[in-house]
């Protein structure tokens, strides 16, 4: 299909909008004003639309030119960025896989699911943290390869995602030697007397550990709420409040953050979904992630 209008016309405007006026902007590119009026006026029957109009001595974008000029940023920000990227993918020959992760997870378990893929002869590995709707929103855009979160994606009729579960981890509750024994009660009812860090209640899990203290007649002093999970750790690891984490990563909880195991949260479950665009031609990787037993 053709384009319905010349991209050279379309830059030619977009330098003369960005230096305020047709002279600044000839002098730029190195062009007459006569010819830079001229691809601007070509541009504007292209579109069927003004784009500038008189400004006291300059000119000014109409509405319809402040609309091509948003898009005309993007499109040429992206150009200027294109160079260093073809650059930098010939320096560094590789196989990239862009995952996005859902910022609830704990990050001693991210690892343990991304381990299918990272022994990948020359993988460059891109990870990038934020919610879960952001998340969505940008492997739909192909900003992204793979999801991974604590939720399924939800049902969209205009986005064809596909969720695929990678495990399940039971909770226990953990806290500092220190902070342990200012309660001598048995657990769980020594989180009534102790201060206690949870998730935001955007994370999967803070519903179901409200509805477990709720169940038991816990009423604990919530003292923090992260929306990180290794910021909830580390707080937890200072001794500012006992804390919730997935049993699957114990060993390593243990190890790196000195706390002790104060006791299960007994039929919590923290679920973990890879979520990803269902396309004719899977991403390798994404693949391996998906089926670790068959690669």
């Amino acid at each position: 299909m053709s384009n319905p209008f010349n991209y050279k016309h379309l830059y030619y405007f977009w330098v003369v909008a960005k230096e305020g006026g047709m002279s600044k902007a000839a002098d730029k590119l190195d062009m007459a004003v006569q010819t830079v009026s001229a691809q601007v006026r070509e541009l504007e029957r292209d579109l069927g639309c003004e784009l500038l109009k008189p400004a006291g001595r300059g000119l000014a974008l109409t509405e319809a030119g402040m609309a091509a000029m948003q898009q005309a940023d993007q499109i040429f920000q992206l150009g200027e960025a294109l160079p260093s990227l073809v650059r930098d993918a010939v320096s560094a020959p590789g196989v990239r896989l862009r995952v996005g992760i859902s910022d609830g997870l704990p990050k001693l378990m991210v690892r343990r699911l991304l381990q299918p893929i990272v022994n990948e002869p020359q993988l460059r590995l891109l990870c990038l943290e934020g919610q879960f709707n952001d998340l969505l929103g940008n492997l739909a855009l192909h900003k992204l390869d793979v999801v991974i979160s604590d939720r399924p994606a939800p049902s969209n009729p205009n986005i064809k995602l596909y969720s695929h579960a990678l495990g399940a981890s039971s909770v226990a509750w953990y806290g500092t030697t220190a902070l342990l024994v200012k309660s001598d009660k048995p657990f769980p009812q020594n989180l009534n007397d102790l201060p206690v860090l949870l998730p935001t209640a955007h994370t999967a899990s803070r519903d179901r550990l409200d509805h477990w203290l709720e169940q038991r007649n816990i009423r604990p002093r919530v003292v923090g709420e992260f929306e990180d999970s290794a910021l909830l750790k580390t707080f937890g690891a200072s001794g500012m409040g006992v804390f919730p984490a997935a049993e699957s990563v114990q060993e390593d909880l243990l190890t790196h953050y000195a706390v002790q195991r104060m006791g299960q949260c007994a039929g919590v479950t923290e679920h973990f979904f890879a979520i990803g665009t269902e396309k004719k031609v899977q991403h390798p990787l994404v693949q391996r992630l998906l089926h670790p037993s068959t690669n």
